[in-house]
């Protein structure tokens, strides 16, 4: 879900909401009943932030401030959002062998390889252009939405004046954001000529193959085919040179590795001082070593600067790799170093696969 936050440190909150929005639909028993979907909330027809905003919008945006307004008098507030966007409870442990599994497994592989040789062309014409190579792509649309499988099934307009109107108490307040975000949708649908009450998305209303918040949409896909028309939902090809587009916008280097193996410090301050920096490159190889960190060949040869990323395992050690600048440009689609590993171990498993 490529957006820039404001603020640095998002760590696994969004990866645990991330991933469950791309864990794949299970079927429920057929003697289990299914809960009644909960009722529409009030629609913001009448909510003075509604119409302030659209009014804001006509201005700034050159739309019609009728039309924004007719939208979102039809939107209503859903509850579901405001309770899913909310973080994981305080003291959840963290668990990145239980977070790898949901997506380096046997079947999202078959189908991320089936994806690739659909999209053969299009992706070595992405590697091509921009660097970043195939699997890469390939990993971050399955962890997304299992390849087209699960894109969501809110209504965007829905999802975003709710985050737009009414973001939960309790977490650092968002609002702002999810409101440039349903001003950059109605800009999306006024330009593509979509209905905004028919396109769904996620909760956090991110949309498509690669789940692009709407401003991601306007900002940086790209019509990779050439057809006239960007097209996330079911385009395989301007999915893919959408992804790579972005990664390479937000610093990916061509041929470089995304971490190398590295043996943490033994003294505890030394550890605390290369993690301060969070997943942000921050040391070179030899600032690593003189803090005790043990690099493997690869990494003593990198010349660039590089971050320790700790995963957390439950119960169990830790899990560090040093991420390179092309680690952190994957954080850059999801804001967490449990995210980026993922798409980085699947990237390899159909690499492999291959």
């Amino acid at each position: 879900m490529p957006f820039v936050p404001s603020t640095r440190r998002r760590l696994l909150a969004l990866a645990t909401l991330s991933a469950l929005s791309a864990w794949p639909a299970v079927a429920a028993p057929a003697q289990r009943k299914r809960r009644a979907a909960p009722p529409p909330g009030p629609s913001y027809a009448h909510h003075p932030a509604a119409a302030a905003f659209a009014a804001s919008l006509a201005a700034r945006r050159s739309l019609d401030g009728e039309w924004v307004l007719a939208q979102l008098a039809q939107a209503r507030r859903n509850d579901s959002v405001r309770k899913l966007v909310m973080p994981p409870p305080a003291g959840t442990a963290k668990n990145w062998a239980a977070y790898r599994s949901r997506f380096v497994e046997p079947q999202r592989i078959a189908a991320g390889i089936d994806f690739w040789r659909e999209h053969e062309r299009w992706l070595a014409e992405a590697e091509a252009r921009w660097g970043v190579p195939p699997q890469i792509v390939v990993a971050i649309i399955g962890v997304e939405t299992y390849y087209g499988r699960i894109t969501g099934s809110f209504r965007l307009v829905d999802a975003l004046a709710t985050l737009s109107f009414d973001f939960p108490a309790g977490r650092r307040d968002r609002s702002d954001f999810f409101r440039s975000e349903l001003e950059e949708f109605f800009v999306l649908c006024e330009r593509q000529g979509l209905d905004p009450q028919a396109v769904k998305g996620s909760y956090a209303g991110a949309l498509g193959l690669p789940q692009f918040m709407p401003g991601s949409v306007n900002r940086w896909a790209v019509d990779f085919d050439g057809d006239g028309h960007v097209d996330l939902m079911g385009n395989g090809a301007d999915a893919v040179g959408s992804v790579a587009h972005y990664l390479a916008v937000f610093g990916w280097r061509r041929g470089l590795a995304t971490h190398h193996a590295v043996s943490v410090p033994v003294d505890g301050g030394d550890r605390a001082a290369l993690l301060a920096p969070d997943i942000l490159p921050s040391f070179t190889a030899a600032q690593f070593g003189e803090r005790g960190a043990e690099l493997d060949a690869a990494g003593r040869a990198h010349d660039g600067l590089l971050a320790l990323v700790e995963l957390h395992n439950a119960a169990q050690a830790p899990s560090y790799v040093a991420g390179t600048t092309n680690f952190y440009a994957i954080t850059r689609y999801n804001w967490s170093s449990y995210y980026a590993m993922a798409v980085i171990d699947l990237a390899q498993a159909l690499r492999a696969a291959r």
